[in-house]
């Protein structure tokens, strides 16, 4: 299980409150909608249900409220390479989550990919380092980290900015290690 801490620093009894409380609802959110599985339901689009392990994100906007997504986990090598290549459409609260083994600087392309995305790179404990809204589909333009980073989330283009998910904010998910 990976569990964010920011690197190793207390939360405040706040924050720790906050978070507990939405890892809860997650938990009871796919509880209810699975029949008593923890395991989401799938999140539904084409071609990559059956492609894509998927799973329950939530991010921690910078206004600090709380946002659920059904995320594809784009682990392998080749899931990585394909990404969201050739989907059309993208419900507002479906997503992917590139997990890669090190931190490293990450870019993305947007190559056969036929949507704009908003492109979220955060680090090891879940804090967001850069974010990267509307991008331009088909295009061939590397789209940096800049920084090292270990996850890197795709989601709808206009969703970050809707949401108040910058800097600020965070990753929570509750993965596996392996």
């Amino acid at each position: 299980m990976i569990a964010f801490d920011r690197g190793g620093r207390s939360l405040n009894l706040l924050r720790l409150i906050r978070v507990t409380a939405t890892l809860i609802g997650v938990g009871l959110l796919a509880g209810m909608s699975c029949g008593g599985s923890t395991e989401a339901s799938p999140p539904g689009v084409a071609g990559l249900d059956e492609q894509f392990d998927y799973d329950t994100l939530v991010i921690e906007a910078d206004d600090g409220k709380a946002h659920h997504f059904k995320v594809y986990l784009a682990t392998s090598r080749d899931q990585q390479r394909q990404g969201l290549m050739f989907v059309r459409s993208l419900p507002d609260d479906v997503g992917m989550l590139f997990i890669y083994n090190e931190s490293a600087v990450h870019s993305m392309w947007m190559k056969n990919t036929y949507l704009p995305l908003d492109i979220v790179f955060a680090t090891d404990d879940g804090t967001i380092a850069t974010v990267i809204r509307d991008t331009t589909p088909l295009s061939l333009e590397s789209l940096s980290s800049g920084v090292p980073v270990r996850y890197v989330l795709e989601l709808k283009a206009g969703t970050t900015r809707r949401l108040n998910i910058g800097k600020k904010s965070r990753l929570i998910w509750r993965g596996s290690d392996d």
